[in-house]
């Protein structure tokens, strides 16, 4: 979908008021937060492809029709398990990539749902932090790096946990 405006309090309460309706008639299971929508649908069966490739076109219109587009750059496709058929999908008259991997509120997920791939670059992240402690502060006294450490490295794990 199109951005909100960055800093306004009711941006996104009022974007979330109008595209409160874009889901009419949507078989599958759609998720919206903020402005990002995600759509979810199983497709073991030829049927269920078909009413993913439906709901893309209701989407399509509904935005068409409200004068609005979706990011098509953004839009990606993520096979859940390893037998999936891997069907192509398209939004409007654009073929919609797939992807190995996606973010889900902050969390990067791949096609057998493992998200252990978070955790090397938050290890790296929190270790790079814990370095630029030891570089930048010449106090060792536990009353100094403990805060120091709860503040600034421990949310990094704990996030991707």
């Amino acid at each position: 979908m199109s951005r909100v405006s960055q800093g306004l309090v009711l941006g996104p309460v009022l974007f979330n008021i109008f595209v409160g309706k874009a889901d009419s008639g949507i078989e599958c299971t759609l998720s919206k937060f903020a402005n990002d929508t995600k759509m979810c649908g199983a497709v073991d069966m030829l049927e269920g492809r078909d009413a993913v490739w439906r709901d893309l076109d209701r989407l399509e219109r509904w935005a068409h029709a409200n004068l609005m587009k979706f990011n098509k750059a953004r839009c990606n496709v993520l096979h859940l398990v390893q037998d999936n058929p891997k069907h192509k999908y398209r939004l409007g008259q654009e073929w919609i990539e797939n992807s190995p991997e996606e973010k889900f509120l902050g969390v990067l997920v791949d096609q057998r749902l493992n998200m252990s791939w978070q955790c090397m670059p938050t290890a790296q992240n929190a270790n790079h932090i814990l370095g630029c402690i030891k570089r930048s502060v010449a106090s060792r006294l536990m009353e100094v790096i403990l805060p120091l450490y709860s503040i600034l490295v421990k949310s990094h794990p704990e996030y991707c946990v």
